[in-house]
């Protein structure tokens, strides 16, 4: 197997690492569950795989890092969201 296709791989497995906790948390809709501080440090390490993948012209990173981030927002989004639909 090629390095450009073990990246790939690898990035789609971390992409949607986080679905099933995106799907579970809006049929739930139980933002206690989620850390928002696990969010938050998942959010700025994607971020920075990104602007590494950038920097290296490396779209297989850019592309499976981007998707990761996407969710990631979403599952912040979502988190306080509920929070504040509670109160």
């Amino acid at each position: 197997m090629s390095t450009e296709m073990t990246g790939i791989i690898a990035g789609i497995f971390t992409g949607i690492s986080l679905l099933p906790q995106l799907i579970k948390l809006i049929r739930e809709q139980k933002p206690q569950d989620i850390s928002v501080l696990m969010l938050a440090a998942l959010l700025i390490g994607l971020s920075l795989w990104v602007v590494y993948g950038i920097q290296k012209q490396d779209w297989p990173i850019i592309v499976t890092n981007s998707f990761s981030l996407l969710v990631n927002c979403c599952l912040l989004v979502l988190n306080f969201y509920y929070r504040k639909r509670k109160h």
